[in-house]
């Protein structure tokens, strides 16, 4: 596999958010979507075997393992990664964006996948059959540029029901929209949803490369 990274952080975001977990970030994207932030991950990148990922993500200790990138997904070995964390002990979350195949995932893996609003410019690209492949645990990801984002995600999560089928997560686009506002919507619609700020960017502000 082709790894941008391995660090421990705490969760940003999710339903998991604030809690110790250890990030294995892949290399490689095929998306290029509007508000991205995290365009390093495109290129570059260490080729590493599954024993040598493994060896660094348990110098951590930490029981909570995310993998994310880049799209983690364009990992042909990603699969059996997953499973043998899993196998290991450990919950595995795994960052996804809503256009590569979730099927064949371990159902151990808690899928957090991201379906991508219009002002993403990649909206079209996203897999619809991915839906029937959720599961309780797993979360779905709305990130909001505008309010035409915000009319998107609403209509989605009603006409597929996914207050009762799944988590639910709405974020802001860093920068671009007022979380107040978003807040606003989301209890004047009644959604039963968290909305999350990014917490990484918060706390380190000042550091680019770990918002």
């Amino acid at each position: 596999m082709r790894i941008t990274e391995i660090y421990q952080s705490i969760q940003g975001e999710s339903s998991y958010a604030g809690l110790p977990c250890v990030f294995v970030r892949t290399t490689g994207c095929d998306l290029r979507c509007s508000w991205c932030d995290s365009e390093f991950t495109f290129t570059g990148g260490t080729q590493m075997t599954l024993d040598q990922i493994i060896r660094e993500v348990e110098k951590y200790d930490c029981k909570l393992v995310e993998l994310t990138g880049g799209e983690p997904l364009l990992q042909s070995d990603i699969y059996e990664f997953a499973t043998t964390l899993a196998d290991s002990g450990h919950t595995v979350l795994i960052e996804t964006g809503g256009h590569r195949d979730i099927s064949k995932l371990d159902p151990r893996v808690i899928r957090i996948m991201d379906l991508k609003c219009p002002a993403s410019g990649e909206c079209e690209r996203n897999l619809w059959s991915n839906l029937e492949h959720l599961r309780p645990d797993d979360e779905v990801k709305f990130v909001i540029a505008d309010r035409a984002d915000y009319e998107w995600t609403l209509k989605t999560i009603r006409e597929h029901e996914l207050e009762d089928r799944v988590k639910v997560l709405i974020s802001t686009a860093f920068g671009m929209i007022e979380p107040e506002q978003v807040v606003g919507w989301i209890l004047e619609d009644k959604l039963r949803a968290r909305f999350q700020l990014q917490l990484h960017k918060y706390i380190w502000a000042a550091d680019e490369r770990k918002r």
